[in-house]
């Protein structure tokens, strides 16, 4: 090989090894903005020294996958704290802040990110029914720019959590299911009709009004129930203190569908770990930084779930827990 040859075979092989260095340092470089809008979590709970548990989830796993605030990430942190027509705002403020990826809790800040952007990447970090709510074509391949997680466990959690409140309480005999009337008529309100004609319990719909228990608090009370099923919703997230407090009060076993619930004082909740799909979220995250599309990426739903059961809840009702049930729990609260 002639000089000149060999210094373009140089200078072509040092091109050649040099590209991915400068990309990867250009990578290196980059500050990824990430929003997060959750529908109704206090702004309290989603920063801090003690952040809610699946915050801190999310923060660590995208630190141990190489995004760490005040490095080389910025996390837009947003909540609707309940007022759910708050979402377009938030959603809109994220749109005009050019954030790389908008990751979503619940439904209604779900559907307001949709139909804020279609070109920004959403990853719905919980949701419930996305296909016949709309959000996505199907699980397998969402398609837009929509995926993420559901919380459908199917309508068998619903039988498995009615069987738990049984299992607590062994005289129950009406249970109230406290949810609205899409709550009922869904599949897992059926399932939970259907456990309970197996159970031999009568199960009593008493339906809330938006922002208004009273109703659903007085049926409980006229229909003489002695237990208390709450239905996943975001209202029944919302205001779950309340329905704690008139469980305490009325001396009611009460299953819930968030652990949250529990850890504020209520009997016990047989759910999906919301921490872990806060976990698989940030990994969602990570993938569609690294160039994957949203469409390509299914809609997983939950595998790991956990039993809470709170025994001060438990002694202030003067009800004592089987040691059977005890020794399935995943955590106790004491």
């Amino acid at each position: 090989m002639g000089q000149v040859g060999r210094r373009q075979f140089l200078i072509a092989t040092g091109a050649l090894f040099a590209a991915p260095l400068a990309a990867e340092a250009q990578q290196a470089g980059k500050i990824y903005r990430v929003g997060f809008v959750m529908s109704a979590a206090p702004m309290s709970t989603l920063a801090g020294p003690d952040p809610a548990p699946y915050m801190r989830a999310f923060v660590y796993t995208l630190r141990n996958l190489g995004y760490v605030e005040g490095r080389n990430l910025v996390l837009e942190r947003r909540s609707a704290e309940g007022q759910f027509e708050r979402a377009p705002e938030l959603v809109a403020e994220l749109v005009r802040l050019r954030v790389d990826v908008i990751v979503t809790a619940a439904n209604p800040v779900a559907h307001a990110a949709k139909e804020a952007t279609t070109s920004i990447p959403i990853v719905m970090a919980t949701s419930r029914n996305p296909v016949e709510a709309g959000l996505v074509a199907n699980l397998a391949r969402p398609g837009g720019n929509v995926t993420g997680f559901s919380l459908d466990t199917g309508p068998e959690i619903y039988a498995k959590r009615l069987q738990l409140l049984k299992e607590f309480a062994p005289t129950i005999s009406r249970v109230a299911f406290v949810g609205d009337r899409e709550d009922w008529e869904s599949p897992e309100g059926k399932s939970t009709q259907t456990a309970a004609r197996a159970l031999g319990l009568t199960l009593l719909h008493t339906a809330y009004r938006p922002n208004d228990y009273a109703p659903a608090f007085d049926l409980v009370i006229r229909e003489r129930a002695d237990a208390i099923f709450v239905s996943w919703s975001s209202p029944n997230y919302v205001h779950r203190r309340l329905i704690i407090e008139f469980a305490a009060k009325s001396r009611l076993p009460a299953s819930y569908s968030f652990r949250e619930s529990v850890e504020d004082g209520g009997l016990m909740s047989y759910a999906a770990s919301v921490d872990d799909v806060f976990r698989r979220a940030a990994v969602y995250v990570d993938k569609i930084l690294k160039g994957a599309k949203p469409a390509d990426l299914p809609v997983e739903q939950p595998t790991k779930f956990e039993l809470v059961i709170n025994l001060k809840a438990a002694k202030q009702i003067g009800l004592t827990i089987p040691q059977s049930v005890l020794l399935r729990a995943d955590r106790v609260i004491e």
